[in-house]
């Protein structure tokens, strides 16, 4: 294919090597004459030594630290020189032509910052897999899910969103996105550290008045949880913290006091479930996580304002303007078809 322009497949790796020797040699395999980098965050399973033997040819960028994913990337995409960025979890399995196609997409919508490729799980093929499945979206109380996933409920692949569209936010975990506008809303917000970055940064990059796209002729298979497993309390706790603070940053409609009191509601109930499940350790994570949110308020109130000022097209397409949650675990809604469409609209 005759690329318009240059793009960066970078892979942000942290004690990683088993997962880089199982699909980095795929991905080498099916991006002919792609830019391969690895970025390290100061691993300490001799990742870059292996690399440095196994693959000699693979570009690397040694961090000094820890900075986790959106530190990470920040500080490895200030180093690289490309005009498209494709950031790749280390655990994820690419297929052929993957590259090309969210290339060409890309290319053939000046509109679109960035889009992902389908997401499905290695585990089980034939399922979504729970970061990204086919385009994210989140509800009015700062809760992201997905077309193919609702909080833990994934769905079986049957064809049912092989469309190309644009969704509110694109998964971190295989995301192009133009390099001009990563830097130009200051990539990801590396406060967060991980989890929700991506979410964040998309939806500065739409109060911009730019979009975010989705298309299934890329598909790719992810493991999900490979640095943090689904089940780790220190998930829970990014997690819940780190919605808090996009949704305060960059909700801009409706009283914000009120969609925090509910949202702080809601969590009161996740952390009673969690403590009813027996699952003590994340009731815990997600008060740590409350605490943890109001100690950096005043800054979030700060950026608020600041995005305020900056926000040329305010546009809400893709957020849903009902509760999911409500939705999920009252009416038992399991799958994206069956949420009300109209609350896809914004409200008059």
């Amino acid at each position: 294919m005759d690329r318009q322009g240059s793009t960066a497949v970078v892979i942000l790796n942290w004690n990683g090597r088993h997962w880089l020797e199982r699909f980095l040699p795929g991905v080498l395999a099916c991006s002919p004459g792609a830019r391969v980098i690895v970025a390290d965050n100061a691993s300490t399973d001799g990742s870059l030594a292996w690399l440095e033997d196994a693959h000699p040819g693979v570009e690397r960028i040694a961090l000094p630290r820890n900075l986790g994913f959106a530190g990470g990337y920040n500080a490895a995409l200030a180093q690289v020189n490309a005009t498209r960025y494709l950031l790749l979890n280390s655990d994820v399995e690419v297929t052929p032509g993957w590259l090309e196609v969210l290339e060409r997409y890309l290319d053939a919508h000046p509109e679109l910052a960035a889009c992902q490729p389908k997401v499905l799980a290695l585990n089980d093929r034939t399922r979504f897999e729970h970061a990204g499945a086919a385009g994210g979206f989140i509800d009015r109380n700062g809760y992201p899910f997905c077309r193919g996933r609702i909080f833990e409920v994934t769905e079986e692949d049957r064809g049912q969103y092989d469309d190309d569209r644009e969704v509110f936010w694109a998964t971190g975990a295989c995301l192009l996105i133009r390099s001009a506008d990563f830097h130009a809303v200051g990539g990801f917000d590396a406060s967060l550290f991980a989890h929700m970055e991506e979410i964040d940064l998309c939806w500065r990059l739409r109060r911009r008045g730019r979009r975010i796209g989705y298309t299934h002729q890329a598909t790719v298979f992810h493991v999900g949880g490979g640095a943090l497993g689904y089940g780790s309390p220190r998930k829970t706790f990014l997690n819940f913290r780190n919605s808090l603070i996009v949704l305060t940053r960059n909700l801009h409609e409706g009283w914000l006091p009120m969609r925090l009191l509910r949202r702080l509601v809601l969590d009161f109930f996740a952390g009673a479930k969690f403590l009813l499940e027996g699952h003590g350790s994340h009731t815990w994570q997600v008060v740590r996580a409350h605490w943890s949110f109001f100690g950096r308020l005043p800054r979030v109130l700060r950026e608020r304002r600041h995005l305020l000022q900056e926000e040329r097209t305010p546009d809400l397409t893709g957020m849903y303007h009902r509760s999911v949650a409500y939705d999920r675990f009252i009416l038992g809604w399991k799958r994206f078809d069956e949420l009300d469409v109209k609350a896809f609209e914004r409200p008059s």
